[in-house]
């Protein structure tokens, strides 16, 4: 018999649904214990969370008791299907928050993943086995629709062909030719979903970005999976941003004396390094893809730099006042190559 300090129906009801929702099979005598309820009453509570449209099934033999399976809806919070697809895509990715959240992120998504009906559980599959973490800032907003037409091609190990907006193609432009590539993985970075696939028509590996991607009916040929370079899809994309297709590392390091205190500098160094000299100096390294740009990501700090290595960061910082010393003076441009640019080989 239960004892006088049972929880009431409402709790109760909670906690035998999360007991059934952590495991497969629960005999019913151990759920009734674990409740500290009477079997009879854990028939009850079952058929109740049956009339909420929870599927339910009852196992037989010695040990006979209870199994939650998928129903036809997520009961009791009827979502919808882009709704659950949203709910999946947060929780595959909560991990790129850099809460802390990322083994109960895990456990949730299992525990919906569970409960989603047939129509909707292999095609989220898909993607969710297919992605990475993703960022959290300067997010570009992509149909989801073109996620998991991308995610069941992965899955699948099926030739993809779409369409592809170029950033500089004109509104009155003709479409591209139709691009057929070997897709392999899906990662977000920044904010934005990424496609890393083979083209076997150059024989190289590209990178799409999947918000200018337009799916086209695809033809069933198949592919042989490989290796991205280095083995490590996130780490082959950040190489790519970088400017490099091998190592991830930038192609141009510096470092410099920046006259500042730690707490000032140490929140811009990004993905570079800052040690503290003393109080008011910190020895700074920073990459990038050109010797310009380097420069100019020292310049971000508003105090005095001194000590910059190697001679070409020196050089470049040269070139750059004169630059300054130009635009402030209302002369025109130079004949000066400019490098203050991104890789082309990537789309951003």
């Amino acid at each position: 018999m239960p004892s006088a300090s049972s929880p009431s129906t409402s709790k109760r009801l909670l906690a035998l649904l999360s007991l059934l929702q952590s495991r497969r099979d629960w005999p019913a005598p151990v759920l009734a214990g674990r409740l500290d309820v009477s079997e009879r009453t854990v028939r009850r509570d079952i058929d109740r969370l049956r009339e909420l449209d929870y599927v339910i099934d009852s196992t037989r033999g010695p040990d006979g008791g209870y199994r939650l399976e998928a129903g036809s809806q997520l009961p009791p919070l009827l979502f919808d299907d882009e709704q659950v697809i949203a709910l999946a895509l947060a929780l595959r990715t909560a991990g790129g928050l850099g809460a802390g959240i990322d083994e109960a992120a895990d456990r949730a998504l299992h525990t919906v993943s569970r409960l989603m009906p047939d129509r909707l559980s292999h095609r989220v599959a898909s993607l969710i086995d297919t992605v990475g973490p993703a960022a959290t800032h300067g997010s570009v907003q992509t149909d989801p629709a073109v996620l998991l037409r991308i995610g069941e091609a992965i899955r699948a190990r099926r030739e993809l062909r779409f369409d592809y907006a170029t950033p500089d193609q004109a509104a009155d432009a003709p479409s591209p030719a139709v691009r057929s590539e070997e897709p392999h993985h899906l990662l977000a970075r920044n904010g934005r979903w990424y496609l890393i696939a083979y083209s076997p028509a150059v024989e190289a590996w590209r990178i799409y970005r999947a918000d200018r991607i337009i799916p086209r009916t695809h033809t069933g040929r198949s592919f042989t999976p490989r290796s991205v370079p280095g083995g490590d899809p996130a780490r082959y994309l950040s190489a790519r941003f970088k400017g490099s297709t091998a190592e991830d590392a930038w192609p141009c390091i510096g470092t410099a004396t920046v006259r500042g205190p730690l707490s000032k500098i140490a929140p811009y160094v990004g993905d570079g390094s800052v040690e503290a000299i003393d109080a008011d100096r910190c020895r700074v390294q920073l990459g990038s893809w050109s010797w310009e740009a380097l420069a100019a990501e020292f310049c971000r700090f508003a105090f005095d730099l001194g000590n910059v290595e190697p001679p070409e960061l020196r050089a470049a910082f040269a070139s750059i006042a004169e630059r300054a010393r130009r635009a402030g003076a209302g002369e025109g441009s130079s004949n000066v190559r400019d490098t203050f640019s991104a890789p082309s080989s990537l789309d951003r």
